[in-house]
Formats: C-alpha cells, structure tokens, sequence
C-alpha cells in the first residue's frame, strides 16, 4: 500500500512540474499572454470566493431548510448537476463568433446540448422526488 501511494504521489509530483513548465511557457516572456494568466490566476479565485461561493452556499441552505425532506437529496444533486454543466458549457458558449471551428468540439450547438441535458437532469430529479415521496407516505407493515 505504501508503494502505491509512493507511486500515486511521484506520478502527482510529476504532472505538476510538467504544468509548471506548461505555464512558463504561456505566461512569459511578459506580454498580453501575461496578463491573461494572471487574470486567470487571480480573477478565478476571487470570482468564487466573492460569488460563486456565496451563491452555492446559499441555494444549498434554502434547499436543506425549505425543501421536504424526500425531495432535498434530489434538489441538491440535480442543483450541484446544473451547476457543472453549465460552468463546462460556458466557455463554448461564450466564444467569440468567427473564431476558426475545432471540428468535434466547437461544431455542436452548444446551447441546445445543454438544455437537452438540464431537461434530463431534472426530469430525473422530479421522478426521484416522486418516488421518495410516495415511499415516504407509505410505510411498509413492521409486523
């Protein structure tokens, strides 16, 4: 077991050095890649501790405290589930128009994919709710 983890740990030690030198070669020389990365680098944090963070924590407590109780599990993963897939969506569908297409990724409609699979996630959660509902209501015989 020690051996894995050994390994698990080398082979982590070993993707971030190889990120270090990916991002080395991106952000300098200093140029308007430069001040990308460091918007990247700070923007992002900021963004999610001042708003995202909030925001998530937030709908969580409404959820917990409002929703019935065979609904809160449902609400809360379909709710975490929108969240990824909107936050993985945002970026194809926040490009600019005109930029060259990346045939396989940038050619779907990204918008309607991801109302295809919103619709899904919580047609899922409104059957799960149901479902936990009705079992709640009827108690099954403890004779």
């Amino acid at each position: 077991m020690k051996l894995v983890r050994l390994l698990l740990v080398l082979a982590g030690l070993a993707a971030l050095a190889w990120g270090a030198v990916l991002f080395a070669d991106f952000a300098f020389p200093l140029g308007p890649e430069s001040f990308a990365a460091l918007g990247w680098l700070l923007g992002g944090p900021i963004a999610h501790d001042a708003l995202v963070a909030p925001a998530a924590g937030l709908a969580g407590l409404v959820l917990t405290r409002f929703a019935p109780r065979p609904w809160r599990v449902p609400l809360l993963v379909g709710a975490v589930l929108s969240a990824v897939l909107t936050l993985l969506a945002i970026p194809l569908l926040w490009r600019p128009f005109g930029v060259p297409v990346n045939p396989g990724l940038h050619d779907a409609d990204t918008g309607a994919g991801l109302l295809v699979s919103l619709a899904a996630v919580w047609t899922v959660v409104l059957v799960t709710g149901l479902v936990r509902t009705l079992r709640s209501r009827v108690k099954p015989d403890e004779g």
